[in-house]
């Protein structure tokens, strides 16, 4: 397997295509293990990977948890309920203590954007940003890649459509597929854009001519695309604004009217959880244009990728 040029996964920035298409490709061999009588390898045995987590998650957390048993790596959860934090202890002094107890990865999801960076200074570890703020999520950007390249083969020259949030999950999207070289267009309200610094970022890695739009109007971002992708309107940090956030994203649901905009046969994307009659229909959800759950499979598939990569294993 080829050695992974990197510590740690603090986001997408510095990831080259070669490094994007090793990970994807290594997820492909770690898709194979699912389908062996014993679905357990010894690769990463001895290793200790911490999940720490200060905002609520499903998929992402548990897919750690569950890609770190399959490697044989054992694997601990740790809540900010459940942790110091509760009362009052720093992130810094968290990730020290975490540092004396020698894990080799930890996987951090936090409100704040940066946090995971701040806990790299402070440990021996790899770390993984597994979503802060506003500012990035590349494992979600990680898994959506594979999936639109299992089911187109590549990315080059194909549309992916965003509408809603300019979030965590957009900045990693664009960027991913910007190096991969797929056009992207991305519709949100005004003062919910995309970030001017992520759109300048992903038009300078961007290659085979992939272009990044921006639009408010989600019909205009839909038209032609091969694929439509949303999110929740509220993300983490920003809870309090859920109503006010409601009023705002109503016109930016994705539903069969707008999907009918986007070439035949298009694809439905979310990250998930999703919250049906609010930013996508439950008609479209569980349409065959869905491949919402295939994205969840594939998160566990690109975990595994990932820890392998980290760690420097050989292949299994």
């Amino acid at each position: 397997m080829t050695a992974f040029p990197h510590r740690h996964l603090l986001g997408l920035e510095g990831l080259s295509r070669t490094d994007l298409e090793t990970l994807l490709d290594t997820a492909v061999t770690m898709r194979e293990v699912l389908r062996r009588s014993v679905k357990k390898v010894p690769t990463l045995r001895g290793k200790a990977v911490i999940n720490l987590f200060f905002e609520n998650s499903t998929r992402t957390r548990m897919s750690f948890e569950v890609a770190s048993k399959i490697l044989s790596a054992d694997s601990y959860n740790i809540s900010s309920s459940g942790s110091s934090a509760a009362k009052g202890e720093s992130l810094v002094d968290t990730a020290k203590n975490l540092d004396a107890m020698r894990p080799d990865v930890i996987v951090i999801r936090h409100a704040s954007s940066g946090a995971a960076a701040m806990v790299a200074k402070h440990t021996r570890a790899a770390v993984v940003n597994a979503g802060d703020g506003q500012h990035e999520h590349p494992t979600q950007a990680l898994l959506d890649a594979f999936t639109l390249r299992e089911r187109w083969g590549s990315l080059r020259g194909k549309t992916v459509a965003y509408v809603g949030d300019g979030n965590n999950v957009a900045a990693s999207l664009v960027h991913a597929a910007a190096v991969l070289g797929a056009h992207v267009h991305v519709a949100s309200p005004d003062g919910y854009q995309l970030p001017l610094t992520v759109a300048q970022q992903a038009n300078n890695v961007a290659r085979h001519g992939a272009r990044l739009r921006l639009f408010t109007d989600p019909a205009d971002a839909v038209v032609g695309a091969d694929a439509v992708y949303t999110d929740t309107w509220t993300s983490m940090g920003h809870e309090l604004e859920a109503e006010t956030r409601r009023q705002v994203f109503a016109p930016y649901q994705v539903n069969d009217a707008l999907m009918s905009l986007a070439k035949p046969g298009a694809l439905f994307m979310h990250c998930l959880p999703a919250h049906r009659g609010e930013e996508v229909t439950a008609d479209v959800l569980e349409s065959p244009a869905s491949i919402v759950f295939d994205q969840a499979e594939n998160r566990l598939h690109c975990q595994k990728a990932l820890l392998l990569m980290l760690l420097g294993s050989p292949q299994v």
